[in-house]
């Protein structure tokens, strides 16, 4: 049915400013009505709510920046899932609330959530706070671009253009190439394996997997989770990733990486990619991209990197030599959000090629978007290279960071958090009940607490077990408490084990020995 219009020409008159009118002078018009609805003036007042956002602001300030960054706050105050249901009133419902009651749900999302930002968070891959990051996440969201187009994005998108050059430019590829930021590691990944398969069969973007042979790839077996993910969400199947044996510092092994290649051949598959890693999740291993590369090179294999936990070596001179050989992949994944605290998320996908194959592989040729008869130059309109359409500007934050920190003081970030873990490494090593798994490489910091109970017991399967059960007890214990946290784990045979990560420069000396302190006091009963 087609809506109803009223114009009411004798009653109802709303006082509205004509477009055309002196700015300064308010004319009569019209009120217009369709299906019972006033279309004259605005729906919303943003005025109305003007005291709403200062009032916002400074909560944030307060309670999410000042306090969840002091050390002498809890990181956490843990609660079960059925009294934080309680506490928070998730309820939806028909009427809205008055402002002072969603003051106090902002107030109450920000107590009850972890504070990642806090010195004493080491549970993941990221952690710590930059306030730059931070104003560029609120511009971000404030501004609410999308990057498909230059005429909706024009700032945006040469600020990712400029940061993708200089982050290319780190890891060595001189004669350029492209890229993006991609909503998380594990998408990038996937860009990566789809890219190399159609760089291997240009086909399968219009003909699909049944005009395909059986494709296989290769990774270690430390690598992340989402490459299996990606073999499975592209089709080509979890068994079709070969997972090559690593030693025991958690690297790829070369010569296994070659037997595997030759193995899929004699089985008639199709081998097209390589994808090595830079920085492994749990241990923090880098592996030997130098000696991969030549593997690939020899049976013309896609080098893919994995660096997105380890590729913030490449900004410090003394140890970029981590990720030797990284200039010879066809494409790398890096994650500004961990290392270098640009916020999450915040993740590159780079390819070392010039000559559109992005643009190839993922365009659709939308034309409500990229028209070509545009004003300006459409090689600006970057949206159909990505699989996504709308995409948020997660480079503008890093490319702040980065402009107010400058290269030098990034370095000097990575440097020092790198310094801080060798320092906890030798306290390890120093006190009696702690028992480190490996010498780092990287940031990630791997070590058992042994209880005095278990200190004079061989080693034995059952010493094992037990040890296994310390890791989850101390951190249910450290949680409940607020004190810190943590991540355990167990590794191939390893029992439990304390993971720590080192990034933010807000910690100190102090805090790693208040991390031992700490294990010891809440596991010195186990």
């Amino acid at each position: 049915m087609a809506p109803t219009i009223d114009r009411h020409l004798n009653e109802g008159l709303s006082e509205s400013q004509s477009p055309v009118a002196d700015p300064g002078h308010q004319t009569k018009t019209p009120a217009v009505m369709i299906d019972g609805v006033a279309l004259n003036d605005p729906a919303v007042d943003l005025h109305a709510t003007d005291s709403f956002l200062p009032q916002a602001l400074a909560i944030i300030m307060e309670d999410a920046v000042r306090r969840a960054t002091d050390v002498r706050e809890k990181v956490c105050e843990w609660r079960s899932p059925e009294q934080l249901k309680e506490l928070l009133d998730l309820e939806l419902r028909e009427g809205g609330e008055a402002e002072s009651e969603i003051l106090q749900r902002c107030r109450d999302t920000i107590r009850y959530s972890v504070k990642t930002g806090h010195p004493r968070f080491f549970n993941q891959l990221y952690g710590g706070m930059d306030h730059y990051s931070l104003v560029g996440s609120l511009i971000t969201e404030t501004m609410n671009a999308s990057l498909y187009t230059y005429e909706v994005a024009p700032v945006f998108t040469l600020m990712e253009e400029a940061v993708l050059t200089k982050m290319m430019e780190l890891i060595g590829w001189e004669e350029g190439g492209e890229g993006l930021f991609s909503p998380g590691g594990s998408v990038s990944n996937m860009y990566a394996m789809n890219v190399a398969r159609y760089h291997h069969c240009p086909d399968v973007k219009e003909l699909g997997l049944s005009a395909m042979p059986r494709l296989v790839m290769f990774t270690s077996q430390e690598c992340h989770y989402s490459i299996a993910k990606a073999a499975a969400f592209l089709g080509i199947g979890t068994k079709n990733v070969y997972m090559v044996p690593s030693d025991v510092r958690g690297k790829m092994i070369p010569v296994e990486l070659e037997k595997q290649i030759e193995t899929a051949k004699s089985e008639g598959a199709v081998p097209f990619m390589v994808s090595a890693t830079a920085g492994t999740t749990v241990l923090g291993a880098f592996d030997p991209i130098e000696d991969i590369a030549d593997i690939c090179g020899k049976h013309n294999l896609w080098l893919h990197v994995d660096a997105c936990w380890g590729g913030g070596a490449l900004m410090s001179r003394k140890h970029k030599h981590l990720l030797q050989g990284i200039q010879r992949a066809n494409s790398v994944a890096w994650n500004p959000h961990k290392m270098l605290m640009a916020g999450l998320q915040c993740c590159a996908f780079m390819v070392r090629d010039k000559t559109g194959l992005l643009q190839r592989c993922y365009s659709a040729n939308a034309s409500y978007l990229f028209q070509k008869d545009k004003f300006y130059d459409v090689s600006y309109d970057k949206g159909d290279k990505s699989i996504q359409c709308s995409r948020k500007s997660d480079a503008f934050k890093f490319w702040l960071l980065w402009k107010a920190l400058g290269t030098t003081e990034l370095e000097h970030r990575v440097d020092r958090a790198l310094a801080m873990a060798r320092y906890l490494t030798e306290e390890i090593k120093k006190r009696e009940g702690f028992r480190l798994l490996m010498e780092p490489e990287y940031a990630n910091v791997c070590f058992w607490y042994i209880p005095p109970s278990l200190r004079n017991m061989p080693d034995s399967p059952e010493f094992w077990q037990k040890v296994n059960a310390v890791g989850p007890k101390i951190k249910e214990r450290m949680i409940r408490k607020g004190s810190m946290m943590i991540c355990y784990q167990p590794h191939g045979d390893k029992a439990n084990f304390f993971r720590m990560i080192i990034i933010s420069p807000q910690v100190s000396r102090a805090d790693m020995d208040f991390v031992l302190d700490e294990i010891h006091h809440l596991g010195m009963d186990l």
